[in-house]
């Protein structure tokens, strides 16, 4: 019987470890490296994300970071990050990426929030697919511009679930109102189209799609980055931002570039990696 039993218990220890092995529970496992190519998430032809997951992960280990393509709200497309996914998977080999589309405002259909849902549904399919991708639910969100904007409403407003870890804005929209009221001639007829009416007539609209507005000393840790010379979204927007975070005690860092415009390539792109990477080893763990 004593023989019986410590043949079962070794048994029953052996495949409770080779099944933690198997669903990446822990330690090193061997799954390989996985590409996932328009991966739906939703209905529409553009709610599609491509998936990156590096090998040996493990849904206690595997970061996750999700990037969202920028373009005005109304275009672009997550191809448009080809090269910054390069760039992640070899600074950050540890990290599965999910690099998202959503539906874009095109006149009269898909106005906003329609953007703001396609990434909180996004959000929540991968947390929902953690386990079958064995990847962590420690996530980051990374966005440029238009995505900046998506990234920052995640973090701030919308993740109720599980928190991102870290939020990293390339230069989006954090205020919409005082966007529109910088009168940009580009900015004021986009936003009216992209909102369907001004902060006069849709005050609550602005309100809602404002990230500023919900910043509160409990928010996710936020790097931002901005160039001086952005022609499209006002520096005014990333300070005011920032303002808000150090007055809330939030963790953060703005990266300022005097003379970049809206986006940046050489040098200082290296550096915004290099501190984009920095600010990750400290925040997400």
């Amino acid at each position: 019987m004593i023989k019986y039993f410590l043949f079962a218990f070794f048994s029953v220890t052996v495949l409770a470890s080779c099944q933690k092995s198997l669903d990446g529970g822990g330690g090193s496992n061997s799954l390989p490296a996985q590409s996932l190519p328009n991966v739906s998430y939703g209905g529409d032809a553009l709610q599609k994300m491509d998936i990156y997951l590096p090998a040996g992960r493990s849904s206690a280990t595997t970061k996750v970071i999700i990037m969202i393509h920028g373009g005005g709200w109304s275009s672009g497309d997550k191809a448009d990050f080809a090269d910054y996914v390069d760039t992640i998977k070899r600074r950050q080999p540890d990290y599965a990426i999910f690099n998202i589309n959503y539906r874009l405002a095109t006149g009269t259909t898909n106005t906003f929030p329609t953007q703001e849902n396609d990434v909180k549904d996004a959000y929540d399919f991968i947390l929902s697919k953690s386990g079958e991708y064995h990847v962590s639910q420690k996530i980051v969100l990374l966005g440029a511009s238009a995505g900046g904007h998506l990234a920052l409403l995640q973090g701030y407003k919308n993740a109720s679930t599980v928190k991102p870890k870290v939020i990293a804005d390339f230069f989006g929209p954090t205020d919409m109102t005082a966007l529109y009221n910088a009168t940009n001639p580009i900015a004021q007829p986009l936003l009216a189209a992209l909102v369907g009416g001004t902060p006069t007539t849709i005050p609550n609209m602005y309100q809602q799609s404002s990230p500023m507005n919900f910043v509160t000393a409990q928010s996710t840790p936020t790097i931002i980055f901005q160039g001086g010379a952005d022609p499209l979204v006002p520096p005014s927007q990333s300070a005011a931002l920032d303002a808000k975070l150090q007055l809330m005690g939030v963790i953060h860092q703005l990266v300022f570039y005097p003379t970049e415009g809206h986006s940046w390539i050489g040098p200082n792109l290296a550096d915004s990696f290099d501190k984009l990477q920095a600010f990750l080893a400290a925040n997400v763990n």
